[in-house]
């Protein structure tokens, strides 16, 4: 229930900073007529839409396992990240398009700076706050859906302060087309940081495997039962579910060990995964050593 509470609290104070950010940059960006800012404005928007998505996908993705989803309902902030780093992905396209229609069609236009400057100034700060925030409460809780919003207002600090000294050089050099410009870099970072959302997460959707590192450390924590209970381990495989890991595997125990022994290192063995790797979860075969069955089986 803490936890929940923490993320549900994350979710709504991104919420409630991309509001505010969204009415200032739509609002300097339209007296200014500056199309980075608005481009900001448009990135915010769908930091905003991120927001409410990662908001009811934490709500979801912590219900109890049913009888329709009997291994819960984690891939709900998989889903969740997909469709943010999508968001990120059409921001970035819709800024590319009006940045060149507005060096077609009037790009050197005089807009003036300084309004721009202070809200980009202004979003720079609010938004390296709130992502550290949820930065944190991702990294406790290993919420995926919290940790892509992070990343999303992340780029938004990037490209905002990339605006700010774009501005800041338009006051100095009396260059307008660097307007249009800067919101095309904008764009580049903020679609880079879409599509490595989307690939992250989609390879979860898809069950892929979990990062080398972390499989590394689950064959580390194995090794350290081998002569202490069991023999070997094989056929592991392991894949995430939204904030939860699911671990499968086999374990090779002595052949003249009774079953309920083996059980209780079974016990043993998933307590301190928990302990050592958070919210995870095993399902392990037992099988005796050299089982002339098995062998066969697997032949």
């Amino acid at each position: 229930m803490i936890s929940l509470l923490s993320k549900k609290s994350a979710a709504t104070l991104s919420i409630i900073s991309n509001s505010f950010i969204i009415v200032l940059k739509l609002i300097v960006g339209i007296f200014t007529g500056s199309i980075s800012i608005i481009s900001e404005a448009i990135h915010s928007l769908s930091d905003f839409l991120a927001s409410i998505i990662t908001f009811f996908s934490v709500i979801k993705s912590a219900e109890p396992a049913d009888s329709k989803h009997p291994f819960g309902h984690g891939k709900y902030e998989d889903m969740s990240g997909f469709i943010e780093g999508g968001l990120i992905i059409f921001a970035a396209l819709y800024i590319v398009y009006e940045a060149l229609k507005k060096i077609v069609v009037g790009g050197t236009m005089e807009i003036d700076t300084i309004p721009g400057m202070i809200v980009m100034g202004i979003s720079v700060v609010v938004n390296i706050l709130v992502s550290s925030v949820l930065f944190k409460v991702a990294k406790q809780t290993d919420s995926v859906s919290l940790f892509a919003d992070a990343e999303h207002l992340r780029t938004d600090v990037i490209s905002a302060f990339g605006v700010f000294l774009g501005l800041l050089l338009i006051k100095l050099t009396g260059i307008y087309i660097l307007d249009p410009l800067i919101a095309i870099i904008v764009a580049v970072i903020i679609f880079r940081a879409g599509f490595s959302i989307s690939k992250n997460t989609m390879d979860n959707l898809l069950d892929c495997s979990l990062p080398e590192s972390d499989m590394n450390e689950i064959c580390k924590f194995l090794d350290s039962f081998k002569n202490n209970g069991i023999v070997d381990y094989k056929n592991l495989k392991a894949r995430r579910l939204g904030p939860h890991k699911k671990v499968e595997l086999t374990l090779i125990f002595p052949k003249n060990m009774t079953i309920y022994d083996c059980h209780n290192i079974c016990d043993v063995i998933e307590h301190k995964m928990v302990q050592s790797f958070g919210d995870i979860s095993a399902s392990i075969h037992l099988e005796p050593e050299n089982c002339e069955v098995c062998t066969k089986t697997s032949n």
